[in-house]
């Protein structure tokens, strides 16, 4: 009876250290999602100085993101008393281009606002950069690529390869159309064809309107093509070259905004996937026995982390071609 008494015991004790070492784990986790909830927040939430310029990035592909529309209004009504847009994007769908530039532009209204173009500012980052006073770029950045695209593939030739027929019962022949499974009617391309090119005229409308140009020197830079920067200049694509330093220099001379005003980063969406410290929280959750509250954990801080390139809809893409 002696043994089972200490065995008791024994398991008693173990159960102690186990809850303690998961409860410990628990508010490990917290307050680590917590600090950097925090570190996440721009400057102006945490008690900065709020004579600052703030410095936000626009990278990779463009989609419809109400999070950074939300974000941008944020910053409108922020201390910040300027704001340095860096570009460095092939451009993405034009609904979503198109929603980037009515946001930068309700900021534009309330804060100066200068654009940097890092290395691309091509399709719908172009038009995203439209929405500033002033735009700069790198001698060697490149510029422009204004146009929209309509991309679909066509399968038919594998399918009659294969042996396979699609059969469908649609309520009119423009319906879905085109769908990839059957040659693209003439009707069909029409149909796409005058999308595209009321998309163009909007395009083209916000480039000569914010760029100031005539007709003759809208129609020298809307056939698709990027340009360096160093010809971006000549073609009033952009207002001059340089970085950072040249756009702290016009909002001095133009904005009355001294160069030594601090410039603060100010995230447009959350960073919390780009912090390993989930992995490690989600590793000692799993560890304790809390594997469900570890996997929500993983999922979350990774589901933002890769991104997808399903882009539906109108493009204003660039790319450089991969073969002839």
């Amino acid at each position: 009876m002696s043994l089972d008494a200490d065995a008791i015991v024994d398991r008693r004790r173990l159960r102690r250290k186990l809850t303690f070492w998961r409860v410990g784990a628990v508010l490990i986790a917290l307050i680590a999602i917590v600090g950097v909830a925090l570190l996440a927040l721009p400057a102006t939430r945490i008690g900065a100085n709020p004579n600052y310029v703030a410095r936000i990035k626009i990278q990779g592909l463009i989609r419809n993101n109400q999070e950074r529309v939300e974000a941008l209004t944020r910053l409108s009504r922020s201390n910040a008393r300027a704001v340095i847009v860096h570009i460095d994007s092939p451009g993405g769908t034009t609904a979503g281009s198109e929603q980037l530039y009515d946001a930068l532009r309700d900021l534009q209204a309330r804060k100066p606002m200068v654009v940097v173009v890092d290395g691309l500012a091509a399709s719908g980052a172009y038009i995203a950069a439209l929405s500033a006073e002033h735009i700069i770029a790198q001698d060697t950045s490149l510029v422009g690529s204004i146009g929209v695209l309509f991309q679909y593939p066509n399968f038919t030739d594998v399918m009659k390869t294969i042996g396979i027929k699609m059969e469908e019962v649609k309520s009119s022949p423009l319906k879905a159309a085109p769908n990839g499974f059957e040659p693209t009617s003439p009707e069909a391309r029409a149909a796409i064809a005058a999308i595209v090119s009321d998309s163009y005229d909007w395009f083209k409308g916000l480039v000569k309107d914010r760029r100031k140009m005539d007709d003759a020197q809208l129609a020298s830079v809307s056939d698709g093509r990027v340009f360096t920067g160093r010809q971006a200049v000549g073609l009033k694509l952009v207002d001059a070259l340089g970085n950072e330093k040249a756009a702290r220099a016009w909002l001095a001379q133009a904005k009355n905004i001294p160069v030594s005003t601090p410039v603060r980063d100010y995230a447009l969406t959350p960073r919390f996937s780009d912090f390993s410290f989930l992995h490690l929280a989600a590793w000692s959750l799993d560890n304790v026995g809390l594997n469900a509250v570890a996997r929500a954990i993983e999922q979350w801080g990774g589901s933002e982390a890769v991104e997808r390139l399903n882009l539906d809809g109108l493009l204003a893409l660039w790319h450089p071609p991969t073969s002839n």
